[in-house]
């Protein structure tokens, strides 16, 4: 939706609170005229209701607002006397539209000084549940959320089972555009496995201000442009239909940033003509095909356990010769000791040479290897636009920025009129994994808009294998309370999160116990 049309509907909404509701207000003692002025109307409800002026700020957050709006009609019912469990059955159930009802049929009083506090147990837990639940989706929402790894194409830097927190504030929150979702999940619901979203309205894309910009190197979550997944990982092989915000989350290394020229040189990422040089704390992943001698005797097992390759990514025989292996993901550090190994007699890097139009933008003679040169779209920039850019550009002028392109012979029309160039409305990015040849990347779906971006994983917080065997070994215990980024290697901060924790039992021990001898 427009901004246009958001201001039709906010006025649609306000013109249906106003004609269920005037008659309310008069009886609260209130003018009739003031349950129609747009959020004026919503500061004297709360006052009606005897609730919080700044409940009004929760009213317009959206998301939250689908957890405040049954609360303020069931309020609103209880302070006309409506108390009993139907009312509020008939409250919820109905969207609010039974207060239509009470408002023209029924002659009800206003109770002033009515207690806003439970009355029972059940409802204590009830208001204390949904306090709770607007509190932490707040958080999720606009401040951090939590993550999964899933996949290994971060390996080394990025584990599978490892469980980040991922700052929303870093790069700026983003406002939610599906306004209509279950809180706190994502495109599906546990348990039933439905869709958790309506599509239905929809805000334009907003983004709060960040505390930094997205630099090459950072590691970013984001929302997968090309998503090909119905629910979950339940994939479907083509593109799925999804809002922005409820595109599966993918988590990449960012190497190319608005403005930069991008090329692959044998696997060698270029930026403007200068080779990436990568953090210490980046382990970037190759392919390695190892040549022996037959006479050798390989111990596969010891081999993977030493060089801590996990069982996706097992070498595996090159051809039926039986005198090679072929290790699809290995830093330079395991080359180097594959390389020190009697009876290997060479250890290279494997090469994708072959053309592979399965990489974006599936129309010129790259692969993942050897790729480019392109340009990664800024603000602002114009590009020129002929037959032979327009596959870069094409998805980016209709699909993310919304325009209608046609090609007549070897003309293109933007919106129906005749174009030379572009001029690019937002930023774009370009993402990679660090395991190169076993991470599904912008090699194959291009760029990742700037209103797609999620946020910056700033911290591990557990850290589980499912490889190990016993509980003990399942967790990595390492990695606890590391941090994402920084410099030098990553450096656990659970024994300081276990001293804080006994100090606060100790503290709150002494504390209770001194206070039982005073009294």
């Amino acid at each position: 939706m427009t901004i246009y049309q958001w201001f039709i509907f906010f006025l649609g909404v306000q013109l249906i609170h106003f004609l269920g509701t005037w008659k309310l207000y008069e009886k609260a003692g209130r003018k009739s005229w003031e349950a129609g002025i747009p959020i004026y109307n919503s500061i004297v409800l709360m006052k009606i209701i005897n609730r919080p002026t700044w409940w009004t700020v929760l009213l317009f957050i959206p998301i939250i607002n689908l957890i405040m709006f049954p609360v303020i009609w069931v309020e609103t019912l209880r302070s006309f006397g409506k108390n009993s469990s139907l009312d509020t059955f008939l409250g919820i159930i109905t969207g609010g539209l039974y207060i239509y009802y009470i408002n023209y049929t029924q002659d009800v009083t206003y109770i002033a000084d009515r207690s806003t506090t439970a009355a029972t147990k059940t409802g204590d837990t009830v208001s204390s549940l949904l306090f709770a639940i607007i509190v932490a989706t707040f958080v999720h929402t606009y401040f951090i959320q939590p993550f999964t790894i899933p996949t290994s194409s971060l390996e080394k830097s990025l584990l599978i089972g490892d469980f980040l927190f991922v700052s929303k504030f870093n790069y700026g929150a983003r406002v939610p555009m599906t306004t209509v979702a279950a809180p706190m999940v994502h495109d599906t619901l546990p348990l039933i496995k439905t869709k958790s979203y309506s599509k239905w309205p929809q805000l334009p894309y907003f983004r709060f201000p960040g505390v930094e910009k997205i630099k090459k190197n950072d590691i970013v979550v984001f929302n997968w442009p090309g998503d090909t997944v119905v629910k979950f990982f339940d994939r479907s092989g083509v593109r799925v239909d999804k809002p922005i915000d409820k595109k599966s989350n993918y988590v990449k290394r960012c190497v190319g940033t608005p403005g930069d020229s991008l090329s692959i040189k044998n696997g060698t990422v270029f930026i403007n003509g200068k080779e990436l040089v990568f953090p210490e704390r980046a382990k970037p992943q190759f392919s390695y095909v190892v040549v022996y001698d037959k006479k050798t005797s390989i111990d596969i097992d010891g081999l993977m356990h030493d060089l801590k390759i996990t069982q996706a990514d097992q070498p595996r025989p090159m051809n039926q010769n039986n005198d090679s292996l072929y290790f699809p993901a290995v830093t330079a550090e395991s080359a180097a000791k594959l390389k020190q190994i009697s009876g290997f007699t060479s250890v290279t890097r494997y090469i994708e040479k072959k053309a592979d139009l399965s990489v974006f933008p599936h129309s010129k003679p790259w692969n993942i290897d050897n790729y480019g040169p392109i340009y990664i779209p800024e603000v602002g920039k114009t590009v020129k636009l002929d037959l032979v850019s327009l596959p870069l550009y094409k998805r980016i002028i209709n699909e993310y920025e919304g325009n209608k392109i046609e090609v007549k012979g070897s003309d293109i029309y933007i919106n129906d009129k005749k174009a030379t160039s572009y001029t690019f409305k937002q930023n774009y990015y370009w993402m990679m994994g660090d395991n190169r040849h076993r991470s599904e990347d912008s090699r194959y779906w291009g760029y990742v808009p700037e209103n797609h971006i999620v946020g910056k994983p700033i911290f591990i917080w557990m850290s589980w294998d499912s490889e190990g065997k016993g509980i003990m070994n399942k967790i990595r215990w390492e990695r606890l309370f590391t941090t994402v980024n920084g410099e030098g290697q990553p450096q656990s901060y659970f024994k300081y999160f276990l001293f804080l924790l006994v100090a606060y039992f100790v503290g709150e021990y002494f504390w209770k116990k001194r206070k039982v001898t005073k009294e």
